[in-house]
């Protein structure tokens, strides 16, 4: 092959490459973009994701500790659902009763008065024996009723003994399983209630043992006294034998 037509081939090759290198870019459409990745762009793109998925997680909990708290509170204002008050009433009111039946000298003060003026004031020096035998039997009798008062009282009281062990087995228990504040305290105040009817049975019983010994002290003060009056009585000079005439077999000599 000569020089020229050397030359000539390499022209003709190389005409036709050109074009075949580039018609991939004069394929390619004018309106196409090319797409950029900015690295910074993207972690604070993160950063405000994960914050605001840290607020939206803060948020759910603040809400999870308001329904506990509502919770709570509806707990604490939770009623307890017993109530010892109709027994611990009643056994006042058996107590009361007891009491109101106390025989002849009643605990009233206006009765009080009236009995001790009449039945253990002075003993007259004019009353008779039969008198003087009635009103130390009306004593007595006075004396052996505040006894048997008394006894009843005792009798109630330990009557009571019974239905109080059940009622503070029953608030003690309610207590512990007390779900909120108002229940404890509720359980709480009724066990306070029962203690108070219990110290009223206390009472009420040394009051009947205290009647009961004033009305035997009163007895025996008025006992002595009345056995003062029969022996100044006794002691007392009289006017002695006056002679006077009698009359016998109906007038007939």
């Amino acid at each position: 092959m000569t020089y020229s037509k050397f030359v000539g081939a390499s022209a003709l090759a190389l005409a036709l490459a050109i074009p075949v290198a580039l018609s991939p870019m004069l394929a390619s459409p004018a309106h196409a973009q090319w797409i950029v990745y900015d690295p910074t762009n993207y972690a604070q793109n993160v950063l405000t994701a994960a914050r605001t998925l840290e607020q939206i997680n803060n948020q759910i909990t603040s809400l999870q500790n308001e329904a506990q708290m509502l919770i709570n509170q509806a707990r604490n204002l939770a009623s307890l659902p017993y109530s010892s008050l109709q027994q611990i009433q009643q056994n006042v009111s058996r107590t009361q009763q007891l009491l109101s039946d106390a025989q002849n000298i009643a605990f009233d003060v206006q009765n009080i008065d009236q009995a001790f003026q009449s039945q253990y004031g002075n003993v007259s020096l004019s009353a008779t024996d039969a008198q003087l035998v009635a009103d130390a039997r009306d004593r007595w009798q006075n004396t052996v009723g505040g006894l048997q008062d008394a006894m009843k009282v005792q009798a109630g009281v330990v009557g009571n003994i019974d239905s109080n062990r059940a009622e503070m087995a029953a608030l003690v228990g309610r207590s512990q399983g007390a779900t909120g504040a108002l229940q404890a305290t509720q359980a709480g105040n009724q066990i306070l209630a029962l203690q108070s009817q219990q110290l009223s049975d206390l009472i009420a019983m040394l009051a009947a043992n205290g009647r009961s010994e004033a009305l035997i002290e009163a007895e025996r003060a008025t006992a002595a006294e009345q056995g003062r009056v029969q022996r100044e009585r006794f002691l007392t000079p009289g006017s002695g034998y006056q002679p006077g005439n009698a009359q016998m077999f109906n007038g007939n000599n």
